[in-house]
Order: structure tokens, then sequence, then C-alpha cells
């Protein structure tokens, strides 16, 4: 499946503007404006602003059980090994 652009010359884009300009914005398709035949300028959508990095994942985590208190585990970092699969036996 192609994707055609459509072209349309310059004189009739002046004429026909801001008609044009709300057709790629619902459309999201470009326009290629034409000066005697050839292509001079693309009207293209915007792209969508995504929102602010800080909140983005707002409301996408889940808590389950008590993450205040300590655990019983052991961490690497108090075992004194310093990459993972290094022998555990360490005095």
């Amino acid at each position: 499946m192609t994707k055609t652009v459509q072209e349309i010359p310059a004189a009739e884009f002046k004429a026909r503007c801001l008609k044009l300009m709300d057709e790629v914005r619902t459309t999201r398709r470009p326009l290629v404006i034409t000066k005697r035949g050839k292509p001079v300028a693309k009207l293209v959508p915007v792209e969508e602003e995504e929102g602010p990095l800080f909140g983005r994942l707002k409301g996408t985590v889940t808590i389950h059980g008590d993450i205040i208190s300590p655990i019983e585990q052991d961490w690497h970092a108090e075992r004194g090994i310093l990459y993972v699969g290094e022998d555990d036996e360490r005095d």
C-alpha cells in the first residue's frame, strides 16, 4: 500500500490556505505546494507534544505489602561481594 501525497499549486494554496491547514490537521496527511508543477514546500501536521517528563508515570505503580520496614535478606554490599556471581563465602 503506497501513501500518496496530495499536491496543490501555490496560487490555489494561497486562495484556500486556512481551509487547507485545517484539513491537514484533521486528516494528518501532508500537502505538497507546487510552483509551475515543481514542489517548493510541504505542509505537514504538527506532532503531538508529550506531557512533561516529571510525573509521567503517575498512577502506574502498585505497592504490595510493607515498603518501609527492613527486609530479612542480606544485600550483596553488606557481604562485600563486588560482582554478581562472585564467591559467597567471604569472611
